[in-house]
């Protein structure tokens, strides 16, 4: 049954208030999806914007989890109340997260003061669930600050983190022969601090060494943000100090420089983009027929051009009170 006003209004009211209980009802509706999912981030996202959002990301098996259950003790230390999103491959059966990262934070879980929650990619590529943006929204809204996203390492496509985050941490490990060649390949770029971990192992040096040697070739503006390369060994909860100050030096830089402000418009640019998209998709998709499907089947038998058709969506989508499918909109209340 979709939410009434008056009940999405009161969900609101309930996350906004702190409600671990509400968040996780109000997250759950985030997954979902729909018209209820959206008006309830509609009425939270003008009271977020406060949190430190730290995304993590690097290549499988580098200790992501564990850095991030290392931060969070940090920030618990400080009585801050962190919100973790553990984006998690889906399940091939249930379409569920498999919970890998949950088990390893098992102990942060017994924490009132940390809230976690698994997301399962469902499909989505560049390593974040199609609702992880909703649901930093929410948990902002609801006071959790920081917000750690860790991602769910699939390697170098895992650069939408970047479109979220305020603050990126790259984690490499030394002894994967291939993982400072994948980070050439597209995710070194991303990273506001770099993080060396399971620093105790063989070849821990040289790794440092060669991410200092790529991050001198790229082109940097005088004055700008230089990635710290931090070696950390997060098991032993070793080196997460520096960790923890080049992430407050990173935030305070993104204030006093003004690039904090850049970051977020270029962050809502690129989310209002994501999500037009997908509505067009959708429509196209999953409609009921209609207009589009006529301009798919006239691409197909090479009566309209594909760039013609996808301009005519366009303009089907901006009609006064209509959905990309042609269908009227649904009230912002969920009704």
């Amino acid at each position: 049954m979709i939410a009434s006003a008056p009940d999405v209004d009161a969900m609101a009211d309930a996350i906004a208030a702190g409600s671990p209980r509400a968040l996780a009802r109000g997250l759950t509706w985030v997954e979902t999806g729909g018209p209820r999912a959206e008006a309830l981030c509609a009425r939270l996202y003008p009271r977020g914007g406060r949190a430190h959002v730290i995304g993590i990301t690097g290549s499988p098996g580098g200790g992501k989890s564990t850095l991030v259950r290392a931060l969070a003790r940090v920030a618990r230390a400080r009585d801050r109340h962190v919100g973790i999103i553990a984006v998690d491959p889906s399940s091939p059966f249930s379409g569920g997260a498999i919970l890998g990262d949950r088990i390893r934070m098992n102990d942060l879980a017994l924490d009132p003061g940390v809230f976690i929650r698994s997301m399962a990619t469902r499909g989505a590529l560049g390593g974040l669930a199609r609702a992880t943006a909703d649901a930093v929204d929410l948990m902002d809204a609801a006071g959790w600050d920081p917000i750690f996203v860790e991602t769910v390492g699939v390697g170098q496509d895992e650069v939408d983190v970047m479109r979220l985050a305020e603050t990126v941490i790259v984690v490499s490990v030394p002894g994967l022969g291939d993982d400072v060649q994948a980070l050439k390949a597209g995710i070194l770029e991303i990273a506001d601090v770099h993080v060396v971990n399971k620093a105790d192992r063989d070849g821990a040096d040289r790794t440092q060494s060669d991410l200092r040697s790529m991050l001198h070739l790229l082109p940097h503006a005088e004055g700008a943000w230089l990635p710290p390369i931090l070696p950390t060994v997060a098991a032993r909860e070793e080196g997460i100090d520096a960790v923890v100050a080049a992430l407050d030096a990173h935030r305070a830089a993104l204030a006093a420089s003004g690039d904090g402000e850049a970051r977020r418009r270029r962050n809502a640019r690129a989310r209002v983009l994501q999500i037009a998209q997908g509505l067009l998709a959708d429509a196209m998709t999953h409609g009921d027929g209609g207009e589009p499907a006529a301009l798919v089947e006239d691409v197909a038998r090479r009566a309209l051009a594909p760039h013609a058709a996808a301009r005519m969506l366009l303009t089907m989508a901006r009609a006064p009170g209509l959905s990309p499918a042609g269908t009227p909109r649904s009230r912002e209340d969920g009704t």
